[in-house]
């Protein structure tokens, strides 16, 4: 079981799972004070909820000071052979994955962009060589995680290039990963979808088909955890964006709507929906849409795109909009995580 694994692990994610972040806070700080943490991995374990608590609650300047506290990440104090009576038979490295990646995002968060795109780099090395080593001793899980966590940082770094236009080098990027024999489904589609940005339509259109036909061969290797549902609802996305692209927004609408019913949870296809709508002039049904969303599904719709959108559409269609933005304001406190962003609501 997961408490096993760590001191009440479960609990932790748990409440990691519905967003309480200020009661994983009050956990570890009782922890700590309680002296219940015995084991040099359940501190580490401690320290990465505790980091991810506060960056998700955006108090980053105390996420990058906790983080602080660690050494190097290669110390010795982290490996499991330093402490051979409580690990026999274990080496390498406790230090979760996840605590270096929010070890590379913290500076970005605080305004050095630089720096965190240094140390994403410095991440990606990191694991290029841990696929290395894994591959040179045949271990075979193994190495499918690391590849996993490579495609993971890969997507990040690409997604930080995209913020600042920087186009040539998401596709260089992209391409290094192709070119490594990654059959990727979303790898390939963003490749789409930066080739829209920059207006070569028809190479978004090749890289889209290329996706269609991974499917039609039954190709993904893995990395991406796409179910076959997803994958099918990829594709649509993908064959809709072209028609938004070409202001068919009735054939975008059908492909979303395909989405949808494969899947009542593929919220980017509900929000698209709602969007290509409002281009129709159909505001009311566009605010069903979004409104049916947030009832049937609020932990996954709920998110701030699709309540900036929602407003949005709110402004559009109604005199009273500030009274009803209130309402919707009173029932997000009561159901949103610790994490949501009011301010989109623009009350």
């Amino acid at each position: 079981s997961l408490n096993d694994v760590a001191h009440e692990l479960a609990s932790l994610e748990d409440l990691a799972s519905r967003g309480s972040w200020r009661s994983i806070l009050d956990k570890v700080s009782r922890a700590r004070s309680l002296n219940l943490l015995s084991n040099p991995h359940d501190h580490l374990i401690y320290l990465t909820y505790n980091v991810l608590a506060l960056s998700k609650l955006r108090r980053f300047a105390d996420a990058s000071t906790d983080l602080d506290t660690l050494d190097d990440f290669n110390s010795h104090y982290y490996k499991y052979e330093t402490y051979p009576q409580l690990y026999p038979n274990r080496s390498g490295s406790m230090l979760p994955f996840s605590l270096r990646f929010i070890h590379a995002q913290l500076p970005i968060k605080l305004g050095n962009r630089q720096e965190g795109l240094d140390r994403f780099y410095r991440l990606l090395n990191f694991i290029r060589q841990k696929i290395k080593e894994k591959e040179s001793n045949n271990l075979h899980d193994s190495v499918k995680i690391w590849k996993r966590r490579e495609n993971f940082v890969l997507n990040c770094l690409i997604g930080h290039h995209l913020g600042d236009k920087e186009f040539i080098l998401c596709l260089d990027l992209i391409k290094d990963m192709i070119n490594r024999d990654y059959l990727d489904p979303l790898l390939v589609s963003k490749l789409g979808y930066i080739q829209m940005q920059i207006g070569d339509i028809e190479g978004a259109k090749g890289s889209f088909n290329h996706v269609e036909t991974m499917l039609n061969e039954g190709k993904n290797d893995g990395y991406s955890f796409l179910s076959e549902a997803q994958f099918r609802n990829l594709v649509n996305r993908n064959k809709a964006l072209v028609y938004v692209v070409g202001k068919d927004y009735v054939s975008a609408v059908r492909e979303y709507e395909e989405c949808i019913e494969r899947d009542h949870t593929d919220v980017v296809a509900i929000n698209n929906k709602a969007l290509c709508l409002m281009y129709l002039r159909d505001l009311s049904d566009s605010i069903k849409v979004l409104e049916n969303a947030l009832e049937r599904v609020p932990t996954r719709a709920l998110n701030e795109t699709l309540v900036v959108n929602l407003c949005s559409m709110y402004e559009l269609a109604y005199v009273n909009h500030s009274e009803i933005k209130r309402t919707l304001n009173n029932w997000i406190v009561h159901v949103a995580p610790d994490d949501f962003d009011a301010s989109c609501i623009r009350v």
